[in-house]
């Protein structure tokens, strides 16, 4: 295999002067900026609850009635929505942030689902099922309005033809 950088056209770039204005210090203060921007989000904090929650709840289990493994699908999914959100906010284009918005829903309706499983099969007090469910509900709020918020024009398209 040859890999001949002959045929690399990087003239688009405009090399002269590339970090020329860098000030490591400034990009420390805006990286840190940002990641308590994105740790103060109502919607992040929510998914952090909801993990705890979830957590609390699944070692309740008696391991023995718990068959499917419950205790360990409704912990993955609660483990799901805090790092789609970062990710969804470290992308800020509008198509990336959609998908991980689709993945966030699909396991919080997953977890949603479950802890009606859970209450049938009588794996936890159904007040702490009920209590999950009543999270959730807040988190759903709270991700209508953060979806809301998302920026459809800056956005780079993907030519796969979702969220236009």
């Amino acid at each position: 295999m040859n890999f001949d950088d002959d045929d690399d056209d990087d003239s688009y770039m405009d090399w002269d002067g590339f970090d020329e204005d860098y000030d490591p210090e400034e990009a420390r203060r805006e990286m840190e900026a940002e990641n308590r921007r994105i740790n103060n989000l109502p919607i992040l904090r929510k998914a952090k609850e909801l993990m705890e929650l979830t957590q609390a709840i699944v070692d309740t289990f008696n391991k023995e009635d718990d068959v499917l493994m419950m205790h360990e699908q409704m912990l993955a999914n609660a483990m799901m929505l805090a790092p789609k959100i970062v990710g969804a906010e470290g992308g800020d284009l509008y198509t990336l942030r959609m998908e991980n918005a689709v993945i966030i829903k699909m396991h919080a309706r997953e977890l949603l689902a479950q802890t009606s499983y859970c209450k049938a099969e009588k794996l936890a007090n159904p007040a702490y099922l009920n209590l999950l469910r009543d999270e959730i509900e807040q988190f759903r709020v709270l991700f209508v309005d953060w979806v809301n918020s998302f920026d459809k024009d800056n956005d780079a398209p993907d030519d796969w033809g979702l969220f236009y």
